[in-house]
């Protein structure tokens, strides 16, 4: 399609006049890869489809949510009979509790949660928890992990340990997150170091068990248990923000995976969003009784919300909970993913491109880079010109994935081996673009 037929154009040209940059979330703009936006008309199973009516094979998945696909009949029938019910009520309803009792059998660590509209009101109020429950101000985060656009965690490393982050936004005071602390991700000797300094005065440490806002980078097990460690040995607690890998990664989340690998490990509070709404927005915190009993009506830590446990979002998010936890699923969804990643490493290997990848159930992510980060400064290490050619190389032909290379993908259960072959061969036209 030549460019004065392309309808994404005018409304890009149209969004630009009344929203800022043109869309309701700043990655969406192009901004990190040049061009235009594509405007979604439809989807449908591991496909969407432009203002032109192109079709592409979909990556991204809603940023993660999909992950049974667009449409799945059984979400659909749950969404459409819960819509006829009424669209929201600012009262209880069953089906709230039995989402609560879907994600708490499936997490252990969780006896107790909250649902909530969204992952960044998940994660602030899981902050307002923990500084509630421990009468403690100070947090710890690491640099890479992105935990919503609350205020205390708009923030970038400071210059050393005995520093406190800055912010990275404009309109946040730099009182707000002086009480946040900024690490290095996998470094275990700078953890040690930050909780001799501050341990005692900590509330929480947070953190992405897989980090997917730097792509995908795992937090390996050394780092984790060390983590569990000296949140047990100076009472602060352990937040793990599994918005992105909760159900995602595994049936169980991501703490299923370092319990196989650590004894006894469990988070104290565990942030989840994205699949448990099944596309809605939804979200939820949990952790122990004990912990959950200080959240308002029955403790002193406020939280609220109008739309919370919405009803048709419920429905959405327990249809969806329930087909993925049907006998086998994550088995072949792991194995359909590691199938696209392996097919775009050797492509890119054939084309002598430095390529690295890893990943888990239905989450993958990838780097122009002969070896994969392990922390957020590595990560920058990777070729940004040369990644946003393979981004327009494989836009162009119909593969959609994240406009930005610090974004992990997704694949789904509507994905064939048609769609993933076909998205390989598109891949090794393009890296042999990227190897002249």
């Amino acid at each position: 399609m030549t460019p004065n037929t392309d309808l994404n154009i005018p409304l890009f040209e149209r969004a630009k006049a009344i929203i800022p940059g043109g869309v309701n979330s700043p990655v969406r703009a192009f901004k990190a890869v040049g061009g235009t936006p594509r405007f979604v008309q439809r989807a449908q199973g591991a496909y969407f489809w432009d203002a032109n009516g192109q079709r592409f094979i979909d990556y991204i998945g809603s940023w993660g949510p999909m992950i049974l696909g667009h449409g799945h009949p059984a979400v659909l029938e749950a969404v459409q009979k819960a819509a006829l019910e009424g669209f929201s009520f600012g009262a209880p309803t069953e089906r709230e509790i039995e989402l609560a009792e879907e994600i708490i059998d499936l997490v252990p660590s969780i006896e107790m949660l909250r649902l909530v509209s969204s992952g960044t009101e998940a994660g602030m109020s899981a902050i307002r928890l923990a500084r509630g429950a421990t009468g403690r101000s100070k947090i710890l985060k690491f640099e890479g992990c992105y935990h919503g656009h609350a205020d205390a965690l708009l923030v970038k490393a400071g210059s050393g340990l005995a520093t406190f982050g800055h912010a990275t936004s404009a309109g946040v005071p730099p009182e707000v997150v002086q009480h946040t602390l900024v690490l290095e991700f996998n470094n275990v000797a700078q953890l040690e170091e930050a909780f001799a300094l501050h341990g005692k005065e900590l509330a929480c440490v947070m953190m992405e068990p897989i980090a997917g806002n730097m792509n995908l980078v795992r937090a390996s097990v050394p780092f984790m248990r060390r983590c569990r460690e000296l949140c047990t040995e100076y009472g602060a607690l352990l937040v793990l923000d599994e918005v992105m890998t909760g159900f995602r990664v595994a049936l169980g989340s991501a703490q299923s995976l370092y319990a196989q690998a650590i004894p006894g490990f469990r988070p104290d509070i565990t942030v989840l969003g994205k699949v448990i709404g099944g596309g809605m927005p939804l979200a939820a915190f949990g952790g122990p009784r004990a912990l959950m009993e200080h959240m308002a009506p029955l403790g002193p830590v406020y939280q609220a919300g109008t739309l919370s446990g919405n009803p048709v979002a419920t429905a959405c998010g327990l249809a969806t909970l329930r087909e993925i936890r049907k006998p086998g699923f994550f088995e072949a969804l792991g194995t359909r993913t590691r199938s696209l990643i392996e097919g775009l490493a050797a492509a890119a290997a054939a084309e002598g491109v430095p390529f690295s990848c890893d990943s888990e159930g239905g989450m993958f992510g990838f780097f122009l880079l002969p070896e994969l980060p392990q922390n957020y400064a590595q990560v920058l290490q990777t070729d940004g010109a040369r990644f946003n050619q393979l981004f327009h190389g494989l836009l162009d032909r119909g593969v959609y994935i994240a406009p930005a290379l610090y974004e992990a993908g997704f694949v789904s259960a509507a994905h064939t081996a048609q769609d993933i072959a076909e998205t390989i061969e598109i891949a090794r036209d393009t890296f042999k673009l990227l190897s002249k």
